[in-house]
């Protein structure tokens, strides 16, 4: 029996929730929102700053520099400089500012799918190309294609890539190895790598992450990586990130994208926040991750039984589980459609994260209580039975 409550159902409808505003008859199983309140420690520094009733402008704090730096130095094993840290709002925020810092109108962006769809839309938003990678699926597992992550390095008019590390959809966890190939390549062709790093706390218990920007110094050298308590802790509402940046012409530029575009001031709740999240959320953050690995062995033995003609994919990163229903004879667009239609159940389809790359999958949120999981998988195998 753990020290934190991880089953009990918070009353999330009706409360202007992205994920929850839906039918009462049906089950948000999609975007990456966890159905747990919040490691209570931090609740109880975010009550603390609402009572003082004042929310005026603030600044970013030594104490905020402090517990990334310590956070990132226990838990991963990098030390990052101080001089390095910029606090922005969001990761998306910061990619997009990135974006249209880094990149002239139609230059390339690369990007490996199946990916993270919202790194479509910052790319194309800010007139720049998507130069797609696509990841090998071979076996029920994910590989880089970096042959032809080279050439498209390669292109000149290539000057930016998106990384997922760790990846979402697939829940890979990119080894040092690849990593450091990365960061040659993209130092030999003058390419900047942004590295989107906002699930790197959500692992497998027993398996950690290799930040980028640890690797060797051309990797750092090369390297943008944004980085936020938002996605471990949910607490995205309060948008609260930062990006590390340790090359000091690149944070210049960096610096300037995010203070042009108004995004590197935080609101009253987003420094205490993230100051509680990493100073006090230690524990909390252990009994989530055996949680979600609880809750990915129960999805993975449901489908084994259950639904033989599916297949998860292996991944040991983030809640969200990657899902291959080309055995069912339908795409993912369909799957997901005809599944919210039927029963209810609302999850990702796979198409959205890359046309060609997700086509035959969806992608499943578990990060929630025992009862809304096994909700979820009822309703997956009513759909299942009948097709």
């Amino acid at each position: 029996m753990g020290r934190y409550d991880f089953d009990t159902v918070p009353p999330r409808r009706g409360t202007d929730s992205t994920k929850w505003n839906i039918l009462d008859t049906e089950l948000p199983m999609w975007v990456a929102d966890m159905d747990f309140v919040t490691a209570p420690e931090i609740n109880e520094v975010l009550s603390e700053r609402a009572a003082r009733g004042a929310f005026g402008y603030g600044e970013v704090t030594d104490d905020w520099y402090d517990a990334y730096i310590s956070w990132w130095r226990d838990r991963h094993g990098f030390t990052m400089d101080r001089n390095g840290l910029i606090f922005t709002t969001g990761v998306i925020p910061a990619i997009s500012s990135t974006v249209r810092k880094l990149t002239s109108p139609n230059e390339n962006v690369v990007i490996q799918t199946p990916v993270y769809n919202i790194f479509f839309n910052c790319i194309l938003n800010n007139g720049a190309r998507v130069s797609e990678s696509h990841l090998t699926y071979k076996g029920g597992r994910y590989t880089m294609d970096l042959k032809d992550l080279e050439k498209k390095f390669a292109d000149p008019q290539t000057t930016l890539m998106l990384l997922c590390n760790p990846h979402n959809p697939t829940g890979n966890i990119w080894d040092e190895e690849t990593l450091g190939r990365i960061g040659e390549m993209a130092d030999e062709y003058g390419v900047t790598v942004l590295s989107d790093e906002i699930h790197c706390d959500i692992t497998t218990p027993g398996y950690s992450y290799v930040p980028f920007a640890s690797v060797s110094e051309t990797n750092a050298k090369v390297s943008v990586t944004a980085i936020s308590p938002t996605k471990v802790f949910n607490l995205a509402g309060l948008q609260t990130a930062a990006v590390y940046v340790p090359d000091k012409a690149l944070r210049h530029k960096i610096w300037r994208a995010l203070n042009t575009d108004e995004v590197a001031e935080p609101n009253s709740f987003a420094v205490p926040a993230a100051v509680a999240a990493f100073n006090l959320g230690g524990a909390w953050c252990d009994e989530l991750r055996e949680k979600i690995e609880e809750n990915r062995q129960r999805v993975a033995e449901f489908i084994k039984t259950e639904m033989p003609r599916l297949r998860l994919i292996d991944g040991y990163a983030t809640y969200l589980l990657w899902i291959d229903v080309s055995g069912a004879g339908l795409s993912g667009a369909d799957f997901a459609h005809r599944l919210r239609r039927r029963t209810g159940l609302f999850v990702s389809r796979g198409s959205i994260y890359g046309e060609r790359a997700g086509r035959s999958f969806i992608r499943l949120n578990v990060a929630c209580p025992t009862e809304i999981l096994e909700d979820g998988l009822n309703r997956l195998k009513s759909f299942y039975d009948c097709l």
